[in-house]
């Protein structure tokens, strides 16, 4: 192979994890937009906050169901169709908010983009394992696992004035509008892409143990492995709440700090950078507690107790003198929220047979989508009758210890697989 197709190949790949970068951010500023526009909506269609938590309870939902089939769709059509057609759906499905009038209508577009947004992770990992080499392989995961954060960043600070100066609807058109941009250099970039078996050599897969020579066993197995369960569990526990902030944490600021529209978006900008932050720290704790001699076990639970400690004090961002401070306290739980979350994928990836990780992770992704719908309507309960945000807040307080000791109760001792197989 000539330098000059090796180089092509090169810049064809770093276009990809671009593509796939920006893709996954647009994911973010599309299903965010409906919680930063709600005081507008609000005022304009009369809903109540019941109304609304359906509105996001319906996503989740959706979301939960969806899992099961879109890693499907991703094998069967292939990334480069099945990513873009999933980015087209969704992006019409935003825009097709600002045509609604109706609960009912909004209702059928947040399902339609929640069932087209829930194949993006899939894709993600899909474009990274099948034309990444290994060496690139987790640097461009890494740099596509910051991407979400980086548009729950930009979206509050440009689509609140944005939708003050041209309209809520143009909100939805424009947010839309950009997938169709991503979608004129996703198919003539990836045209020439090649997977990574066919572009260069790689080695061998060692050969992975089989729990079992029928199917329907290795469904047994893994269902009745305390370990599929541990990170079930802790999912449920924890993604109910970076599905809650996600979805009423611009009402909180409205409704707590009686902070306009236009002035949402640096508390909640500062509130997702500092989640972001919290993604990386988790890369540097686990690896410090092994270097200082703990056990993989010891390490492992050590720092999802110290993410968990964090967490404690977000219960005061509810009597903070500013919107600023709450929104460091909130922040602080997030940057811990995104520790922890990270720290449940090493507990999965060092414990779980390589041959499920991806279906025990999906089995954690429906339970958590399923509470985040839980807590989602709840808090509309919760709103609607008087008792206001407190319980929401005690439940993050609570739930990542929970989860730490879910986890111990289920893995008393946590061994890597190769020491456990």
């Amino acid at each position: 192979m000539s330098d000059g197709q090796i180089d092509r190949g090169k810049k064809l790949r770093y276009a990809l994890i671009a593509l796939v970068f920006v893709g996954t951010a647009l994911n973010y500023v599309d299903r965010q937009v409906l919680a930063l526009l709600k005081p507008t909506l609000e005022a304009e269609f009369n809903w109540t906050d019941q109304e609304f938590a359906h509105l996001g309870s319906a996503f989740q939902l959706t979301a939960a169901a969806s899992v099961v089939f879109v890693g499907w769709l991703v094998d069967r059509f292939g990334v480069r169709a099945a990513y873009g057609g999933a980015v087209a759906i969704w992006s019409l499905a935003g825009m097709a908010h600002a045509f609604a009038t109706t609960v009912g209508q909004f209702l059928a577009a947040r399902i339609v983009l929640a069932a087209a947004e829930s194949i993006n992770t899939p894709a993600a990992v899909k474009s990274a394992a099948q034309y990444l080499p290994l060496r690139e392989r987790s640097l461009g995961l890494g740099l596509v696992n910051t991407a979400p954060n980086i548009g729950a960043v930009l979206t509050p600070l440009i689509i609140p004035p944005f939708a003050l100066a041209f309209g809520w609807q143009a909100a939805f058109l424009v947010t839309g509008a950009l997938g169709f941009v991503w979608l004129m250099f996703w198919y003539p970039l990836t045209r020439h892409l090649k997977p990574v078996a066919a572009s260069e050599p790689v080695a061998a897969p060692e050969p992975v143990k089989q729990d079992t020579d029928e199917p329907k066993g290795w469904v047994k197995d893994m269902l009745s492995d305390r370990r599929t369960w541990a990170v079930a569990g802790a999912k449920a526990l924890t993604d109910m709440i970076w599905w809650f902030m996600l979805f009423w944490t611009p009402d909180l600021f409205s409704r707590v700090f009686n902070m306009g529209q236009a002035e949402l978006g640096g508390p909640i900008a500062l509130i997702y950078s500092m989640a972001a932050l919290g993604a990386l720290s988790s890369g540097i704790v686990f690896p410090l507690l092994l270097a200082r001699g703990l056990t993989p076990n010891a390490a492992r639970k050590s720092s999802m107790l110290f993410y968990a400690l964090l967490i404690l004090p977000i219960p005061l961002a509810l009597e903070a003198s500013s919107p600023w401070v709450a929104a460091g306290l909130i922040g602080l739980a997030l940057f811990a929220h995104q520790g922890f979350s990270t720290n449940i994928f090493g507990f999965t990836a060092d414990t779980v047979p390589t041959q499920r990780v991806g279906t025990v992770m999906a089995i954690g992704a429906v339970f958590g989508n399923l509470t985040g719908m839980g807590i989602i309507e709840f808090t509309g309960w919760s709103l609607t009758h008087g008792v206001g945000y407190w319980p929401m807040f005690a439940m993050a307080a609570s739930a990542y210890l929970l989860a730490t000791l879910w986890v111990h109760v289920l893995v008393p001792v946590i061994r890597p697989i190769a020491a456990a197989q």
